[in-house]
């Protein structure tokens, strides 16, 4: 039973992380903390353990659902690339300093900046892309023809993409779900380059992260094998879905899941 909860959590996960470059963590994390703590499907397990596994199924997630937008031929892989050099780094860096942390204030910390990308996602609609005049320019070439180009200053991305990593080997969400809004504010990225190529770096911070997790013990490999199908199918789903809906509807679709599960963790943590 357990087995096939694990493998829905792992597909579900996936599928969102996918569908809006968000890696799956953000419904990992608090699935595996809640049925830790509120049932008796699973032992209880640590920040650590969760976050620890999270990280390693985020492999999974970023490899099934970047093969698909490769087919898709959305992934900026330079850019991606430069975002890694950063993300990498500081992925390590946030397994770290998670090995450390308090679990009491966990599940608050963690709901609280849920609840902020929401909000960071929900105005970045209402905002206007800096212009940058120093950088790499690229060119996305939309299906209908339209020539659509942006900038990505090397230096900046680095900067940015190390703190974005550390907040996804702290807590295991794949760091997307800030990058995403990073791409399209500061670089003018298109979303539908954005959220290929996030997956992309998530992808690669996590392979990253999780080497700092397993070597800290923080992964249960027995769960982690429960997710992994389920995570490689709902990664290939969300980015298919991806591909179908709107821009305006994938976007919609996340906030609100975004604040039914950062209000979750932090309401449990209150109670």
């Amino acid at each position: 039973m357990i087995w096939l909860i694990l493998a829905l959590v792992g597909f579900v996960g996936a599928a969102v992380g996918s569908l809006a470059g968000l890696g799956g963590g953000i419904i990992i994390v608090p699935s595996l903390l809640f049925l830790s703590e509120k049932t008796n499907l699973l032992p209880a397990l640590s920040p650590q353990i969760v976050v620890g596994t999270s990280i390693l199924i985020l492999i999974v997630t970023g490899l099934s659902s970047t093969l698909a937008y490769m087919k898709q031929k959305k992934v900026d892989y330079i850019s991606g690339m430069i975002f890694f050099i950063g993300s990498g780094p500081g992925a390590y860096v946030g397994a770290i300093i998670n090995s450390r942390f308090d679990p009491s204030v966990f599940s608050l910390i963690f709901g609280a900046l849920i609840i902020f990308i929401a909000i960071v996602m929900s105005v970045t609609k209402h905002l206007k892309s800096i212009t940058l005049k120093n950088g790499l320019t690229r060119m996305y070439i939309k299906p209908t023809g339209e020539e659509l180009t942006y900038k990505v200053n090397p230096v900046l991305a680095v900067f940015i993409c190390f703190f974005i990593g550390m907040l996804s080997g702290l807590f295991g969400i794949g760091g997307g779900s800030l990058l995403v809004p990073v791409m399209l504010l500061i670089f003018g990225f298109p979303l539908a380059v954005a959220i290929p190529t996030s997956m992309f770096m998530v992808f690669l911070s996590a392979i990253v992260g999780s080497v700092a997790h397993i070597r800290l013990g923080n992964v249960e490999w027995l769960y982690a094998l429960a997710l992994i199908p389920g995570a490689w199918f709902g990664g290939k789903f969300g980015s298919y879905l991806n591909d179908i809906l709107n821009d305006k509807t994938v976007l919609y679709i996340f906030r609100i899941l975004l604040v039914v599960v950062g209000v979750r963790m932090i309401v449990s943590n209150i109670g």
